[in-house]
């Protein structure tokens, strides 16, 4: 169980800066908004779908 509390602060610590980037970024404005945003939701899908996989 040492490698669960092992993992847990940096994976908190990642979702939290995924929030905080995501934040930024839909907060921009300009020409490439909605290419941002896409990237953006392109790495939460990815987190998310790894985080269900463990």
């Amino acid at each position: 169980m040492d490698y669960v509390s092992a993992l847990v602060p940096p994976i908190v610590m990642a979702t939290f800066f995924i929030f905080l980037v995501r934040t930024i970024v839909k907060s921009q404005g300009g020409a490439n908004k909605a290419k941002e945003d896409a990237a953006v939701d392109a790495v939460l899908a990815r987190a998310e779908a790894a985080q269900q996989q463990n």
